[in-house]
């Protein structure tokens, strides 16, 4: 039986318009499944929408319309960018659904009958964009500590959660799994916030009513937050032991950005614990995308519209660009010079010049009938190794999550093929037809390590990879025995490939 893999990125929330950070997390999560899938794992992918709370409900009054139409509007916007980009996710979960609201009621009635749920009352300074509370203490210069925003004093009858209670077992946790919270800069930051002492949490509202009615008392809706979490195991179809609760809960990775980060490592696991659920594996927080050195802001308008990069750029470019500029875990800078300088360097120059080089001296060569090689020689069997070695290292990185790492080891065999070519001058050889057989050798590793470079490229950028593979004479599944040197059969016919990257002169 293969072994599962269950990853997740957050529901988006649909008060809001798909942009480049969105598109982040989502193509982080979609290059980490295709490699699982390539490498044999069973893998659920889920992604989806975040639809109740106050600022739907806002919203949607202000539009005039009610607030399921307008999610319903928002809604078809991401899952149109998701398909643009290639995201090839299992599932997409809207919190609006019925699977979804009956695993929430199980979760808080569980909760509640435990005793780790009660009734109170609840007087603090709310902030409505964030549909959070704050401590006097927490708020700089009266205003939200997140957001900035002004916010207001409330006081409501609530249901609290007992999170106070669970402060010692997270921490203990926390300490027992280092892998749990990533990278460790936002581990530190989550067990000094743990430190200071977990208050118990108002989770429920009484000031709006869009949102899932606290079971027994219908005039409370359920905090957005303990709804939206939920997500992550009402797909797999919990409250039931479904086939995919069963295969596939806990996670193995929460990918998240580091704004929702204490949600994630604080509230959810104190949930999981009180409910007496497993916790997930690992919750990976990514930085923030600047653009040309200031903050993303509808104000400012500059917000980067994933849409136009891709009408502008390409697909592949995108994905590429998303996951190579910024060490993941780390803030990043957007601009369209450092994106347009990474397609014609590293896209256009070596990998896409690498292909049609090779592939134009295989027909011209050979006809475009890939000959059988002879024994290996040193420089050879070096480029061989050096790819295999690659496989090693990428497998490492994409455990690590640090995406990267993992596109600069493939490059580096990217740029040993292109040394490969100037060592072995594949046109002198050409001239004497007694170097015939050594010529073949040398066209066979050319063409071969670039068969498994472009194995691994297509969890990045499936539609550049599917290209290269076809010209070189390969089409079909990809599996992890694409992997394995050899996999090119003599006799299989090479075509020269197109440019897969155009340049751009700016």
């Amino acid at each position: 039986m293969k072994p599962a893999f269950y990853v997740t990125t957050p529901i988006y929330y649909v008060n809001d318009v798909p942009h480049i950070g969105h598109a982040y997390t989502t193509v982080a999560a979609d290059v980490l499944a295709r490699y699982k899938r390539m490498m044999g794992f069973d893998v659920y992918f889920l992604t989806g929408s975040d639809e109740h709370g106050q600022k739907v409900e806002k919203a949607a009054t202000t539009a005039g319309e009610t607030p399921l139409e307008l999610a319903d509007r928002v809604v078809k916007r991401f899952q149109a960018l998701w398909e643009r980009l290639e995201i090839s996710n299992t599932d997409f979960i809207r919190t609006t659904q019925e699977r979804h609201k009956k695993g929430v009621v199980h979760i808080f009635s569980d909760i509640m009958e435990k005793g780790d749920i009660y009734l109170g009352e609840y007087e603090d300074w709310y902030c409505t964009p964030c549909e959070t509370f704050w401590t006097e203490t927490q708020l700089i210069e009266d205003r939200c500590p997140d957001c900035n925003r002004p916010v207001e004093k409330l006081k409501e009858e609530s249901y609290f959660f007992r999170m106070s209670k669970y402060q010692e077992a997270l921490l203990a946790h926390i300490e027992a799994n280092p892998e749990f919270i990533q990278p460790k800069s936002k581990r530190n930051e989550i067990i000094s916030f743990v430190k200071e002492g977990l208050r118990d949490l108002s989770v429920s509202r009484t000031t709006f009513t869009w949102g899932i009615p606290v079971p027994g008392n219908e005039k409370h809706v359920i905090y957005v937050w303990f709804d939206a979490l939920t997500n992550y195991m009402s797909a797999l179809g919990y409250p039931n032991q479904t086939t995919e609760y069963e295969r596939f809960w806990p996670a193995n990775v929460h990918l998240i950005g580091k704004d929702i980060l204490r949600f994630h490592a604080v509230y959810w696991p104190t949930f999981l614990m009180a409910a007496g659920l497993p916790l997930p594996e690992k919750v990976f927080a990514h930085g923030w995308w600047t653009v040309e050195g200031q903050k993303m802001s509808k104000s400012l308008q500059n917000v980067v519209e994933p849409n136009m990069l891709i009408d502008k750029y390409g697909v592949d470019v995108v994905r590429y660009f998303l996951l190579r500029e910024v060490p993941f875990g780390l803030d990043g800078d957007f601009s369209h010079t450092a994106l347009v300088q990474r397609l014609n360097s590293d896209l256009a120059n070596d990998l896409g010049n690498l292909l049609s080089r090779s592939t134009a001296m295989a027909v011209k060569y050979f006809d475009g009938v890939l000959p059988a090689p002879e024994a290996l020689t040193e420089i050879d069997t070096a480029l061989k190794q050096k790819t295999e070695e690659m496989l090693t290292t990428v497998n490492g990185c994409l455990d690590d999550l640090a995406f990267s790492k993992a596109l600069q080891a493939i490059w580096e065999v990217v740029s040993a093929g292109n040394k490969y070519i100037d060592e072995s001058a594949p046109w002198v050889l050409a001239k004497d037809p007694a170097q015939r057989g050594r010529l073949a050798t040398v066209m066979y590793c050319l063409l071969e390590s670039q068969r498994i470079v472009h194995t691994l490229v297509s969890a990045f950028m499936p539609g550049t990879a599917a290209k290269a593979l076809q010209s070189l004479g390969c089409g079909g599944e990809i599996d992890k025995t694409g992997l394995v040197w050899g996999g090119l059969q003599a006799g299989c016919t090479i075509t020269k490939a197109e440019a897969l990257f155009p340049r751009i002169e700016s």
